[in-house]
């Protein structure tokens, strides 16, 4: 996989972690146990440190980039495709839906679902155990339903896929 060392910092990957051979990461990028990132996913920390926690998956061709604050994917999070996720805060075990795009010190709360294709705008606070939605995300539901079933079960899944894909994959 792409690992750069950008000024002296460079990407550091927990053993138990899996790296899609296609993602790319760049600078001070720390991805702890258990966690993932899939193919085509870039992660640029060049200004400030990106923080992937134990167990949180980010999927297929998401950008993760940060200013000098930094950003965190707290543990057990999921950041679906093709996501921008920048200089925010995601909670533990929330899952940030396909297509949707978080911006500068958001914070997503525990639990919390982004709907796909949402935008969460600068400085916005999504609650724990909500459904945001919206393009700004302004709607905002009670996590019941198909939502939670996907916020309780997304990570162990990726988890299991990430252990199946680093056994099974083959460069062709």
């Amino acid at each position: 996989m792409p690992m750069f060392s950008f000024e002296g910092k460079h990407p550091k990957i927990h053993p138990q972690a899996w790296i899609a051979p296609t993602a790319t990461l760049i600078g001070d990028v720390t991805v702890e146990a258990h966690a993932s990132v899939w193919y085509g996913v870039v992660i640029r920390a060049d200004f400030g440190p990106v923080v992937i926690r134990e167990g949180a998956n980010v999927q297929d061709n998401s950008v993760v980039h940060v200013s000098e604050r930094g950003c965190v994917i707290g543990p057990g999070a999921t950041v679906g495709h093709l996501c921008v996720i920048h200089d925010c805060t995601i909670g533990a075990h929330a899952l940030v839906g396909n297509g949707a795009t978080i911006q500068d010190d958001a914070v997503i709360g525990e639990r919390a679902l982004i709907a796909a294709g949402a935008v969460v705008g600068p400085g916005v606070e999504i609650p724990a155990e909500v459904v945001a939605m919206g393009v700004p995300a302004k709607r905002q539901e009670p996590l019941i339903g198909t939502s939670k079933t996907w916020v309780d079960h997304n990570a162990a899944i990726y988890r299991e896929l990430a252990r199946r894909h680093a056994e099974g994959i083959e460069e062709l």
